[in-house]
């Protein structure tokens, strides 16, 4: 009979030799070649031109409402407000209502980790752990294994829609899209030829592509960079920290911004202040058990002072999105984090459910995945009883570390050009790590057969775009459903 130790020891040995996942097939180059051909046989590049609406087509304010119910209610207005004010905020609030229409057009087969939500508004800058300015995707909430060309098709689609606001020339327009869809490919193509540790390692630092752009987006654009930049490595904890609180009390606090900042101690009472710090750093502990050991012990040298309710972006206004003051050494050694709800994916609905229970896990694992490099307190919790009371799952990262949006709003032809296609080469890079980038090269070819199918895509889809905005307007003067002014 076997004793309890040597089943044990038994298990223990079996697990070990136990593969951790199916066994990856490595394909020789020209076989993935090979798939990539097929799959253009089996898809041709110019089917990716087809856009209608489908038979049956979800009404987009249902779609929306739909997700408001999962959403803080007192705050769903100020998302319908923000989308409302222009087709360009509308688009980027509807990841799901074009997630659903993406579904019913030609697939390759071939999956990447895909962004779930690739606009020009969620590329950015950020500081890369070795203290250098970065450019990259940065923003994972809908992340999923998905196709590679949904992301590419909701990219491209940003640029002619960006373009139209802007008061661009058709001309204009088109070349904006066929610059951002062939640098997809030119990059995708780079990639293929590379070894893979060489794809792994690239990255885009914002020093290196100041110099690049400065001769394709003329003075006054570089100026505008140069701006975003200065700007960018200036927001940091301390400049958060300086923003976001003030003295009350005799005690460093985050200052009542209602209804963007609201201290948890306004709404949460009568809650004691000393009891709900004490929960917020529970979740902390829990949350730490996530992070590389390194980042645990830095962590453990701040403690909790202060969290708030805060509104950010557009389609993510209503879900539970909080910001954490801590300090370190002494009042001067700020550290200010943002605990961000995640959700369910929008393509989960359609793609299947995430391998991950957890949907801060699923976000993080995507950012990791994507991303060249990531914030170093990047983590996640699940929490059974939540600050409001329910359970919710989570991410977690710093809220200001040298991060910087670039406004397309007013960029010249020549601009929105060189910027898309910066966009595309991410994108083309984070694909390039999880997908198989030769076979999506070889499905992409050296011509610009995708490129034009792409913009006939855009094309079609910034009118469906124009017509889901316009009815949201719609809603909102007859009542249907209630907007504030975009704050």
């Amino acid at each position: 009979m076997r004793t309890a130790d040597s089943v044990d020891g038994a298990d223990q040995a079996a697990a070990a030799d136990a593969p951790l996942h199916e066994p990856v097939p490595h394909l020789t180059p020209q076989q993935r070649m090979a798939l990539g051909r097929q799959a253009r046989r089996d898809t041709p590049r110019s089917s990716h031109a087809e856009y209608a609406p489908a038979a049956g087509r979800p009404d987009p304010i249902d779609l929306l409402e739909h997700q408001a119910r999962m959403r803080v209610s007192e705050l769903v207005p100020i998302r319908y407000g923000r989308m409302a004010d222009s087709p360009f905020a509308f688009f980027r609030g509807a990841a799901l209502v074009m997630a659903c229409d993406l579904a019913a057009t030609p697939r390759t087969g071939l999956t990447v980790q895909v962004c779930g939500d690739a606009h020009l508004s969620n590329f950015g800058l950020y500081a890369s752990p070795e203290r250098r300015l970065m450019f990259d995707i940065n923003d994972f909430d809908e992340t999923l294994p998905g196709p590679w060309e949904w992301d590419v098709k909701r990219l491209a689609t940003s640029v002619l829609i960006a373009a139209r606001d802007g008061g661009l020339s058709d001309r204009n327009q088109e070349r904006a899209v066929l610059a951002c869809a062939a640098e997809y490919r030119r990059r995708m193509a780079q990639f293929a030829a590379m070894p893979n540790l060489d794809v792994w390692y690239t990255r885009f630092e914002v020093e290196e592509l100041v110099h690049a752009l400065a001769a394709q987006v003329g003075r006054r654009m570089r100026k505008r960079l140069e701006k975003h930049v200065a700007r960018a490595t200036a927001r940091d904890n301390t400049q958060a920290y300086l923003k976001l609180t003030r003295e009350i009390g005799g005690r460093r606090r985050i200052a009542s911004q209602p209804p963007l900042i609201v201290p948890a101690r306004e709404f949460l009472l009568p809650s004691p202040l000393a009891a709900l710090e004490s929960r917020v750093g529970h979740f902390f502990d829990l949350y730490a058990g996530t992070l590389p050991h390194d980042r645990r012990m830095l962590l453990e040298q701040f403690h909790v002072v202060d969290i708030a309710r805060k509104v950010v972006g557009v389609g993510s206004v209503g879900t539970h999105a909080w910001v954490v003051l801590l300090l370190g050494r002494d009042g001067h050694d700020p550290l200010v984090m943002q605990v961000k709800e995640a959700q369910a994916s929008v393509l989960e609905r359609l793609l299947g459910p995430s391998e991950y229970a957890n949907a801060g896990e699923r976000v993080v694992a995507g950012q990791r995945m994507m991303q060249a490099v990531s914030d170093i307190f990047l983590g996640w919790l699940h929490v059974d009883v939540g600050i409001d009371g329910a359970p919710r799952d989570y991410y977690v990262r710093q809220l200001r570390d040298w991060k910087g949006s670039i406004s397309v709003d007013g960029m010249t032809p020549r601009a929105l050009n060189a910027y898309g296609a910066l966009c595309a080469a991410c994108l083309a890079r984070a694909h390039a790590r999880s997908g198989d980038r030769i076979a999506i090269s070889a499905y992409l070819g050296g011509g610009e057969s995708f490129d034009r199918a792409v913009l006939g895509f855009s094309h079609a889809y910034a009118d469906q775009n124009s017509r889901d905005h316009r009815a949201l307007v719609d809603a909102i003067a007859s009542g249907r459903i209630r907007a504030d002014e975009a704050p």
